[in-house]
């Protein structure tokens, strides 16, 4: 029979090996949700150790317990009021001063937790040694050296975890000192604090101390004027001693103690020869030289996904072509084998052979990047061009994960620190240009124009994002925030976590994407059986003739277009009669054409993920407006053309 389960929460900075620790322990037993009335990301696993099972909680990344941004209140909610049984404090071995910030407030909130010291490897390999037991006895809690992606030293954690839980041996964290300045003070209204029983789940010395600095979400919580009272004339006092914000005084004192305790704790052996990552970190975030790297990866990545999704999307089509007399056999020639024939079969051999061979190749590549540790790169030689629009750089990751996919993109804008923020990087996720409208670009303009006027729907794109981002950021009430984030270290990308990544984002891509072009396939074919496109057609003519200069059978695929951006190309043929679209349209179509599918609004999917991520009023905003926009971009482009001599 099993023991008693147990809780077990992962807490710690970004990019310090959490979620490898997490996927090592759970492997297939994950379960990712949002928290309760929150856009956060929640990853719960499960495993069974040593006869017991563990329940292993993925807390967010997070760099304090301040009311900063939904990860940082959602943390310490969970880790203060669900109350895990352990936790296990991941930090970086390779810049252990920075993350014991974070470990010193696990402290303070009084938690039973161990450190798992990740990267031990790296950073004995970068010249530090690290005294393991002087460490631990700093701390004042059990410290476990450990290499995640390599498998060592997790099932010592997990010992050392289930040991805390249990109090076998019973340990206490040290107790933190700062100057006598700030403890004399929150001694005080730590006593006022116990008095009134007003901390609720917290701890009245981590209760006081967050007063002293004026943390909005505490100072709710306690309510009792005496209390906010003496607490502001306290951070008065500090100030005047100080001359500066309590806030920033007490993270001075959390930073000079993690300096003394790394100082006791650390000894860096002669400084080796500059390592060959340590030269590539140089170059790729050199003031040119990394901008030019950064331009020939990201080039070299879609002339990869382009060459070997073209290449596999023929021989894919080539394969299927050798099942579609047998499906006609067995559906047969009749009203319903029609329908299902040409609408869900078409649909879904077309889903394999167009949309995943692109896709496939773009998410390994993106998580080669991101396992490499380059994407962090990517995101602050970014910086100062995404602040134009109000962000930082780490909007371009969700930016660049919009090329595959907006879905995950949108999705992916979780990582920034504001709503405000949130808003405006979904917003403009959803202008790049995934791969389902990659596919008509190539499909109408690479093909029958060249590869030129392709990239010049690129070059527009670019541009009309950061206009519309610019304009979302005057528009949207709010301040832009600097870059936070952790820096990882260069390392060999582990083919197990790329693996399991890739195949998570294309297993989910398939998930959302292939139900909706089975449905759609199967209406548009029933529609257009029973006369019904027809009809559209002629109602939207007004727009797609008159405005911009389109067929009016085109008119439909503006419709099917929200449906899956794929099915533009689809139903082109079925509509025009040809797949040599030379033939019936002229190259002024087919440029405009592709353009307004660029900027129109990608799919059901992506309204659902904004629906999720934010609400529908805001999805509805943003559906609307693109809808709009693309329609009138794409007007405006035609008059353009015609007078610049296109027919």
């Amino acid at each position: 029979m099993a023991e008693a389960e147990l809780c077990i929460a992962l807490a710690g900075n970004a990019n310090v090996g959490k979620s490898v620790i997490f996927n090592e322990l759970t492997g297939l037993s994950q379960v990712i949700g949002n928290w309760p009335g929150k856009t956060v990301k929640k990853a719960t696993g499960s495993l069974f150790f040593e006869g017991r099972r563990l329940n292993i909680i993925d807390l967010p990344g997070i760099y304090s317990f301040s009311t900063f941004s939904e990860e940082e209140i959602v943390s310490r909610q969970f880790i203060a009021e669900e109350r895990p049984d352990v936790i296990v404090n991941v930090v970086d071995a390779t810049v252990l001063e920075r993350n014991l910030f974070f470990t010193l407030q696990l402290m303070e909130l009084e938690v039973p937790f161990v450190v798992a010291l990740n990267m031990y490897d790296i950073a004995r390999n970068a010249g530090i040694d690290i005294d393991i037991q002087r460490l631990s006895a700093e701390l004042g809690v059990t410290v476990i050296p450990t290499v995640a992606v390599k498998r060592v030293g997790l099932t010592e954690m997990l010992r050392a975890a289930i040991g805390v839980a249990l109090q076998r041996p019973r340990s206490r964290p040290s107790e933190l000192r700062y100057g006598s300045e700030i403890e004399s003070r929150a001694a005080l209204l730590s006593e006022m604090i116990q008095a009134k029983a007003r901390s609720g789940d917290y701890p009245p010395r981590w209760t006081a101390m967050k007063l002293l600095e004026q943390d909005s979400e505490v100072e709710a919580m306690v309510s009792d004027q005496a209390i906010l009272n003496e607490a502001a004339r306290l951070r008065s006092e500090i100030e005047s001693i100080h001359g500066e914000p309590v806030g920033t005084v007490i993270t001075s004192e959390r930073y000079t103690l993690a300096h003394r305790i790394c100082s006791a704790s650390m000894a860096f052996r002669e400084r080796p020869r500059p390592t060959f990552s340590s030269r590539i970190d140089s170059l790729t975030t050199h003031g040119f030289w990394g901008y030019v790297v950064m331009a020939l990866i990201t080039l070299g990545m879609f002339y990869a996904v382009f060459s070997f999704g073209s290449w596999a999307s023929g021989l894919l089509d080539a394969a299927l072509d050798l099942f579609r007399p047998f499906l006609q056999d067995l559906l047969g020639s009749g009203l319903l084998g029609k329908i299902l024939g040409e609408g869900l079969v078409e649909g879904l051999f077309a889903g394999i052979a167009i949309a995943v061979p692109f896709i496939l190749p773009f998410y390994l590549i993106l998580s080669l990047l991101e396992d490499s540790g380059y994407l962090a790169r990517i995101a602050f030689l970014m910086d100062a061009a995404m602040h134009r629009m109000g962000l930082h750089g780490k909007a371009f990751i969700p930016m660049l994960l919009g090329f595959g996919c907006n879905v995950p993109a949108v999705l992916g804008c979780r990582i920034m620190e504001t709503r405000r923020e949130r808003l405006i990087a979904a917003f403009v996720s959803t202008l790049v240009p995934c791969t389902a409208r990659t596919i008509v670009i190539l499909a109408l303009v690479g093909k029958y124009l060249g590869v030129t006027y392709a990239l010049s729907l690129y070059v527009i794109d670019i541009a009309i994002i950061f206009a519309l981002g610019r304009i979302a950021y005057k528009t949207l009430p709010g301040e832009p925030i600097g870059l936070i984030m952790e820096m990882p270290s260069y390392k060999r990308p582990s083919g197990k976590v790329i693996g399991r990544q890739t195949w998570s984002r294309v297993s989910g891509f398939v998930r959302i994407a292939f139900p909706i072009i089975a449905i759609a396939g199967v209406a548009i074919k029933a529609a257009e059986v029973a006369g019904v496109l027809s009809i559209i057609s002629d109602a939207i003519s007004p727009i797609t003739v008159n405005l911009l200069g389109l067929p009016s059978a085109l008119g439909v695929l503006l419709i099917v277009g929200i449906l899956r951006k794929e099915l533009t190309v689809l139903m082109l043929a079925t509509l025009l009669g040809t797949q040599h679209f030379s033939a019936v349209l002229s190259p002024l179509q087919m440029y405009v054409f592709a353009f307004v599918v660029m900027l129109y609004i990608p799919c059901v999917a992506t309204i659902a993920a904004l629906v999720e991520e934010f609400n529908w009023k805001e999805a509805a905003y943003i559906t609307t407006f693109e809808i709009a926009f693309a329609t009138l971009a794409g007007g405006l482009l035609y008059r353009i053309l015609l007078l610049l001599g296109w027919h």
